[in-house]
């Protein structure tokens, strides 16, 4: 979990808890208003597209934004409790840190920074295929589903898709499987919305392992298929 950073500020007035525009909403006395503001590591701003999610310990109730072109958004949610905050990554939502929103008679303001860079290359777990082939199984549309939703929002972002497969067989036969599946991934993302100038499909075969070929294990995590951020 990472470290919260954010300044707390005194304000006024109204609203409920749709993400509007920043100077549209003013806390009330139920409600805070908390300025979310994605950064990287260097503090420089997102370019948006960022989803984040604050989930309710107290009543379980899920509010989100999504950060403009300035990296920020703004949200009223409910004050007098404690909020998980997550970031909505490629494969799965993230979990960044929990913030807690005092219950005072003041009207509130919070400025949010979260530090999050998505990573460069990630590994998209539970994405399966057919034995031998590139037909995509079903249990692979939800961690694909997730990156079409991160790409839908982060619009200048490109990507590759890399294939990789262990060593058994005949290389060439790998090299040419491994381009089938990515080419399978790319063309599910295209039917989700994904412009195809935004998505390069490439097969490394077995020539990228990650681990020794020599145990099943080692095996298992050598097929596999890869997101490489090309630009954000």
């Amino acid at each position: 979990m990472r470290k919260l950073f954010f300044a707390l500020f005194i304000l006024l007035n109204i609203n409920l808890f749709s993400q509007e525009k920043e100077e549209e909403l003013q806390p009330t006395l139920t409600h805070a208003k908390l300025n979310v503001i994605v950064t990287d590591h260097q503090d420089n701003p997102s370019s948006g597209g960022d989803i984040i999610i604050l989930t309710s310990k107290n009543s379980g109730e899920t509010y989100s934004g999504i950060t403009n072109d300035n990296g920020r958004f703004s949200i009223l949610i409910p004050k007098g409790q404690t909020y998980v905050v997550k970031y909505k990554g490629f494969g799965q939502d993230e979990e960044y840190t929990e913030i807690e929103i005092p219950n005072a008679d003041a009207l509130i303001n919070f400025d949010f920074v979260i530090k999050y860079e998505l990573p460069k290359v990630y590994t998209l777990e539970n994405v399966y295929f057919d034995s031998g082939k590139s037909t995509l199984r079903p249990e692979s549309y939800k961690a694909l589903n997730n990156l079409a939703e991160v790409m839908l929002h982060k619009k200048s972002m490109k990507i590759e898709i890399a294939g990789h497969t262990d060593s058994d067989g005949d290389d060439e036969a790998n090299m040419k499987l491994s381009q089938a599946r990515a080419e399978a991934v790319k063309s599910y993302l295209i039917k989700k919305g994904i412009e195809a100038e935004r998505i390069v499909a490439k097969g490394y075969g077995e020539t990228q392992p990650v681990a020794s070929n020599d145990t099943e294990e080692g095996k298992q995590k050598n097929r596999r298929t890869e997101v490489r951020i090309l630009e954000q």
